[in-house]
């Protein structure tokens, strides 16, 4: 079986580039997460505070898809899941609700501020997931 195929492997071929991208997002959000609860937080404590979230949980999918081991798939599965829940439920409240929402989070408007990668990036993680199970 190829290598980027291979079941039970998420950090082997095109994995790595989901790898990758993860690990950008949870060092971005993460990081202006940081800055803004440091420097503005009583500005818009919900945003900064989602964003914060939003950072974790792109730690925890960098980490449960780097990773091998039914654990870390559980956490990959985990995280992946409760990012599309994320981006879905925060990008419906800031439309619909935009006075709760002053200032943009990672997922806010279901991401449009980062290219709408937000939006997208959980469904790929979670194809890959599907695509890398074992048999």
């Amino acid at each position: 079986m190829p290598d980027q195929i291979r079941p039970g492997r998420t950090s082997s071929g095109f994995g790595r580039l989901l790898i990758t991208v993860y690990g950008i997002f949870a060092l971005s959000a993460t990081a202006r997460a940081g800055v803004q609860i440091a420097t503005r937080f009583s500005e818009a404590p919900l945003p900064y505070l989602l964003s914060a979230l939003a950072g974790v949980v792109y730690i925890l999918a960098t980490i449960g898809l780097a990773r091998r081991g039914p654990g870390a798939r559980r956490l990959a599965w985990g995280a992946v899941g409760f990012e599309l829940a994320g981006v879905l439920v925060v990008g419906l409240l800031s439309v619909f609700d935009a006075g709760d929402f002053p200032d943009d989070t990672v997922w806010s408007d279901f991401g449009r501020g980062y290219g709408f990668i937000p939006l997208v990036l959980p469904l790929v993680g979670l194809w890959w997931l599907r695509r890398t199970r074992a048999g």
